[in-house]
């Protein structure tokens, strides 16, 4: 299977770190996020470069995860595609502290997907339709997850690509995850039963914020300890560099919009 890894960017700092240990032997691929680019806009983006490229597989990974086992990675694809599973990651309500949302669909911060599948239904105008929640729309058993959640957020404007492919009855294998030693925001994420990363969150705070920084580089000294690597991360680069202004263009047209509907207003 041809397998690849895709990090949207904000800290390269951070980057240069973690990259180092990420699943070897596959290809990497690094979407510019300095300019506001995240979410389901880097999603999107992520499927418009790609498209011509023969992955069967993405692993979508931000630069504060930190692997500790990348065989996993592997095996838990095996099993993905062994048993019909489009994406897997973890629930974004009632599993990690600090995530108290949708439990429904999943955190960007880690997610694997089927991606030669994706690209046969993918539909960006569908998914852009999706973000309404319905309660109770779907039957996971959600009783026994140990956290808070909202089952009615839609918190993220990226659960419209998740909730898009819930609605196509696409499999969602949901990860377990559990809180760390190391400080009261870093998780682990497992697959069968065995720690394959961690998420120390806060990437944007890395070499800025003296606290975040400490933190991070504790985990990532204690996970690997002789992380005085100097070898070079090589990766394939993508930037929108249109991205910023359309953003910015588009949020003026909303308030253009919004007062001249209120000057109408009966």
């Amino acid at each position: 299977m041809n397998i690849a890894i895709i990090t949207t960017v904000i800290n390269f700092e951070l980057y240069d770190k973690t990259a180092k240990h990420f699943p070897p032997e596959i290809s990497r691929y690094v979407i510019d996020g300095r300019n506001g680019m995240h979410g389901i806009h880097s999603i999107e983006f992520m499927m418009k470069k790609l498209k011509a490229e023969s992955i069967d597989w993405i692993v979508m990974c931000d630069e504060d995860v930190i692997w500790k086992k990348t065989s996993l990675l592997f095996d838990m694809i095996d099993y993905m595609a062994n048993n019909n599973y489009m994406v897997s990651g973890v629930r974004d309500g009632g599993v990690i502290a600090q995530r108290v949302y949708n439990p429904y669909v999943i955190n960007t911060f880690f997610s694997v997907l089927h991606f030669s599948g994706l690209q046969k239904i993918w539909n960006k105008r569908e998914i852009r339709n999706q973000h309404t929640i319905i309660e109770k729309e779907f039957d996971d058993n959600i009783d026994n997850l140990l956290g808070n959640y909202d089952s009615t957020s839609s918190f993220e404007p990226y659960y419209s690509f998740y909730l898009w492919l819930r609605r196509k009855k696409e499999n969602i294998l949901f990860l377990d995850a559990a809180m760390t030693v190391y400080d009261e925001l870093t998780n682990s994420v497992l697959f069968n039963n065995q720690v394959m990363l961690y998420h120390t969150w806060y990437a944007r705070s890395y070499g800025s914020n003296p606290n975040q920084t400490k933190r991070i580089n504790n985990v990532l000294e204690h996970i690997h300890p002789t992380n005085e690597s100097k070898e070079k991360i090589d990766y394939i680069y993508f930037k929108d560099p249109y991205f910023s202004l359309i953003k910015k263009m588009r949020k003026q047209q909303n308030r253009f919009t919004y007062k001249l509907n209120s000057l109408f207003k009966p």
